[in-house]
């Protein structure tokens, strides 16, 4: 045989047997790696290693790898938020339980009672008792609906003074009975932002609540410019500042935290948060010396 032509069948040969020695590393490590995915157990911290120095095969256990770390990261989040649900699940059920423990005491003295007017006294506590948990039970149905992803909106250009004079004057009993007089500044007279009417009014409505609620003062409320961006501050005064969170402030029943000791659901800064979310809006809270500041970043596009 001529040495030329020997030389190519030697050389077709050895890229043919390479070539099916490549074939059965790549068979060999493709099937390890099966086993690997299919052995894997779920909770396990294991992660697919490559053998074989081709770069396809490290490229497939990167792959695999990556999605092996999103599914361990889901879990982690799941477990979280489960843990979440049942804190706060046991934290509403002390909220119901209590005024519902309550109103039963008062009705068993009222049974008891002999007196007309103490058996009148104990069915009135018994009602307030009562009326507390329908609240408890409204602000939780609020919440839900604010949390909704497909929460219906008619977001539309809305003027912002007059819906925060509508929920000021509402409350005005409430400002009187205290003695406070609230202020209120505007920058821009005729601000247009883009809401939903009773969403903006729900979230105003909850902020002036809470400054009920919680505040030693009348609210200031001021709306100025901030970053080139429109927002309303709701302002006032408060007993013990450092005992409030305001990284936490907007969390789900975080008045059953010590620092929020007074009657209260702790849903209404939490479902304002929501709403604001819904109409691209955002809520934040600062605490400036002895006066809680929660601010509303408006939207105008």
């Amino acid at each position: 045989m001529d040495s030329t032509l020997f030389a190519v069948c030697m050389l077709i040969l050895g890229a043919a047997l390479g070539a099916l020695a490549a074939g059965a590393t790549y068979a060999m490590e493709l099937r390890r790696m099966a086993r690997f995915i299919r052995e894997r157990q779920p909770r396990s911290n294991a992660r697919l290693t490559v053998q074989a120095a081709a770069p396809a095969l490290q490229d497939l256990a990167a792959a695999v790898n990556a999605e092996l770390d999103r599914a361990m990261e889901e879990r982690i989040a799941a477990q979280r938020h489960t843990q979440e649900f049942q804190r706060d699940l046991s934290a509403l059920s002390h909220d119901i339980r209590t005024p519902l423990m309550g109103a039963k005491g008062y009705l068993q003295l009222a049974l008891d009672e002999d007196s007309p007017q103490g058996r009148q006294r104990h069915l009135s506590a018994a009602t307030d008792r009562i009326d507390s948990t329908i609240v408890l039970l409204d602000q939780l149905f609020l919440y839900t609906k604010a949390s909704d992803p497909d929460l219906a909106l008619n977001m539309q250009p809305i003027a912002l003074r007059p819906v925060v004079e509508r929920v000021l004057i509402a409350h005005y009993p409430d400002f009187e009975a205290r003695g406070w007089e609230p202020a209120l500044t505007f920058e821009d007279q005729g601000l247009l932002v883009q809401a939903d009417e009773d969403a903006l009014a729900r979230i105003l409505e909850n902020l002036i609540t809470n400054a009920l609620r919680y505040g030693t003062s009348a609210p200031v409320l001021a709306q100025q410019t901030q970053d080139g961006r429109p927002v309303l501050d709701v302002a006032n005064q408060v007993q013990d500042p450092a005992a409030i969170d305001p990284t936490r402030l907007f969390e789900r029943f975080y008045q059953a935290d010590a620092s929020r000791g007074k009657q209260g659901a702790g849903l209404g800064l939490a479902t304002a948060a929501k709403l604001a979310t819904a109409m691209g809006m955002r809520l934040s809270a600062s605490i400036r010396c002895n006066q809680l500041v929660i601010r509303l970043h408006l939207s105008v596009e």
